[in-house]
C-alpha cells in the first residue's frame, strides 16, 4: 500500500512538472512570439532621416515653394549623377563593373539597416556581423565563377589562383556553412522567430541585390551596349514619367505610389522606346560599345575589339505599305539591335515601374518615406535602382534566350585550361569533322 501510495505521489508530481512547462513555455510564446500576428500597426517605427541637402542649394531655393524646391534639387543631382555616369563610362569596363560592386553593397546596407533598425530593441546576436559575412560569402562565390569563365588564361600563370578556382564551389559552400553554423548557435529561446525572421531578410536581400549586380556584370561582358541602353532606359523613364507626372498628371495611377500618375506612366512609356531606339543606333556604330568584353593577358587589360556581329551591321528593311506612302520610301536601312531595343525599352517602361512600386510597398510597410538620405531630393540608393534590379534579370533572360550564341573567346580559353592530352583529342576530331565537311583537305601520307 505505500508502494502504491508513493507511485501515485511521484506521478502526480511529474504531471505538475509538464504542466508547469507548458505554462511558462505558452507564458513565453504569448510574449515573444507574437510577431507573426501583429499587423502593420503594431511594426515599429523608424526615425525620419536628416535632411543632406547642401547649404548652398538650401539658401539659393528658399524662396521656392516645397514642391518647386524639391524639383529643382532632383533635376540638379540627376545632371549631377548622370554626369558622372559618363565619366565612368569614359573609363572603361573595369571602372563600370566597380561602381556594381559598390551599389550592390550600398543597397545591401540599407535596407539591412532598415530591419536592424526595426527589430534592434530585441538585440538579437550577432545578425549585422552574419550578415555581412553572407554578403562577403554570396560575393566571393558569383565573382569567383566570374573569374573562372572570363579570365581563364590569367588564372593559368597563377598556381596560387588555379587552386582557388579547381575547388572554388566547395570552398563557397564551406564559407556559407560555417555562417549557417554560426546562426545556429547563436539562437537564443526568447527569440527564435524573430531570429528566423531576419535570417529569411538577410538572404531575400541577398538575392535582391547580389543575384542581380551578377547578372548586370554578366550583361556588361555581352557588350557595353547591352549595360548602357536598358539602364539608360530605364533611367529616361524615371525621368520622363516624373517630368510629365509633374506637369500634365492628374489621374492616380495606383494607391503604393500616390504620385505616380497615368499621365506620368503613358508619356514615361513613349518616351523611353523613342530614347531607347535613338541611343541604340548611336551606340551601335561604335566598336567600344557593340564588342564583348575581354580580358587580354598579353596586355593585362580589358579589351573591346572585335568584328561587330550581324546584330550591329546595317541592314535594309521594307516598310508596311501605310509607312511607304508617309516617308515616300520602300526600305529602311537601320542596325538589328535597335528591334531589340524596342523590346528592352518596353519592358523598362510598362514592367520596370513595378520595381518601384515593389519597394513603395515595402516603404510603407515600415512607415519610412525612403530607404536611406544617400542623395538629397532622391533618398537612399537603393530608392533609385529599385527598378534596375528587374531590369537586370529581363536582359539577362532576353540575352540567353534570343541573343547569345557560342562564344569562340570562352571556348578557346576552356581549350587552354586542359591537359596537352585532352587538347589533342579535341584538334583531331575537330581535324576530321572539318576535312569531313570539305572545309580542309585531308592531308596525303608519304
Amino acid at each position: 500500500m505505500d508502494l502504491w501510495l508513493c507511485e501515485m505521489a511521484l506521478a502526480a508530481l511529474q504531471c505538475a512538472q509538464q504542466c508547469a512547462q507548458q505554462v511558462r513555455e505558452t507564458d513565453i510564446d504569448d510574449r515573444y512570439g507574437d510577431l507573426d500576428a501583429r499587423g502593420d500597426s503594431d511594426v515599429p517605427e523608424i526615425p525620419p532621416s536628416s535632411d543632406r541637402t547642401p547649404e548652398i542649394l538650401k539658401k539659393a531655393l528658399s524662396g521656392l515653394s516645397s514642391r518647386w524646391k524639391n524639383w529643382w534639387i532632383r533635376g540638379i543631382l540627376t545632371l549631377t549623377m548622370i554626369s558622372l555616369f559618363f565619366l565612368i563610362i569614359y573609363m572603361g569596363s573595369f571602372m563600370l563593373m566597380l561602381l556594381v560592386l559598390g551599389i550592390q553593397v550600398k543597397c545591401f546596407h540599407e535596407i539591412i539597416t532598415i530591419g536592424y533598425r526595426v527589430y534592434h530593441s530585441y538585440d538579437l546576436p550577432w545578425f549585422r556581423t552574419l550578415s555581412w559575412y553572407f554578403l562577403l560569402c554570396v560575393n566571393y562565390f558569383f565573382y569567383g565563377e566570374t573569374v573562372a569563365d572570363y579570365f581563364a588564361t590569367f588564372v593559368q600563370r597563377e598556381e596560387q589562383l588555379q587552386f582557388l578556382i579547381r575547388y572554388h564551389r566547395f570552398i563557397s559552400f564551406a564559407l556559407y556553412l560555417a555562417g549557417f553554423c554560426m546562426f545556429v548557435l547563436s539562437l537564443v529561446k526568447k527569440h527564435y522567430r524573430l531570429q528566423f525572421y531576419m535570417f529569411a531578410w538577410t538572404h531575400v536581400t541577398l538575392l535582391i541585390t547580389v543575384t542581380q549586380s551578377h547578372l548586370v556584370i554578366q550583361n556588361l561582358f555581352e557588350g557595353m551596349i547591352w549595360f548602357l541602353v536598358p539602364i539608360s532606359s530605364v533611367i529616361c523613364n524615371d525621368i520622363t514619367a516624373y517630368l510629365f507626372g509633374f506637369f500634365f498628371g492628374r489621374t492616380p495611377l495606383i494607391k503604393l505610389s500616390p504620385k505616380k500618375t497615368w499621365e506620368g506612366f503613358i508619356g514615361g512609356f513613349f518616351s523611353t522606346v523613342i530614347f531607347g531606339f535613338i541611343a541604340a543606333y548611336v551606340l551601335s556604330k561604335h566598336q567600344y560599345f557593340v564588342c564583348p568584353v575581354e580580358y587580354r593577358s598579353d596586355v593585362n587589360s580589358f579589351v573591346t575589339e572585335c568584328e561587330p556581329s550581324e546584330l550591329f551591321r546595317l541592314q535594309s528593311y521594307s516598310l508596311p505599305p501605310f509607312l511607304r506612302a508617309v516617308l515616300r520610301r520602300d526600305t529602311v536601312s537601320m542596325y538589328p539591335f535597335q528591334i531589340h531595343s524596342i523590346a528592352l525599352s518596353t519592358f523598362a517602361s510598362l514592367i520596370g515601374p513595378f520595381g518601384g512600386f515593389f519597394a513603395s510597398g515595402f516603404k510603407r510597410a515600415f512607415k519610412i518615406k525612403d530607404f536611406a538620405n544617400t542623395i538629397p531630393g532622391h533618398g537612399g540608393i537603393m530608392d533609385r535602382f529599385d527598378c534596375q534590379y528587374l531590369m537586370a534579370t529581363f536582359v539577362h533572360v532576353y540575352i540567353t534566350s534570343f541573343i547569345r550564341g557560342p562564344n569562340p573567346s570562352k571556348v578557346l580559353q576552356q581549350l587552354l585550361v586542359l591537359q596537352p592530352e585532352q587538347q589533342l583529342n579535341i584538334y583531331r576530331t575537330l581535324k576530321t569533322h572539318l576535312i569531313e565537311k570539305g572545309i580542309l583537305q585531308p592531308t596525303l601520307k608519304a
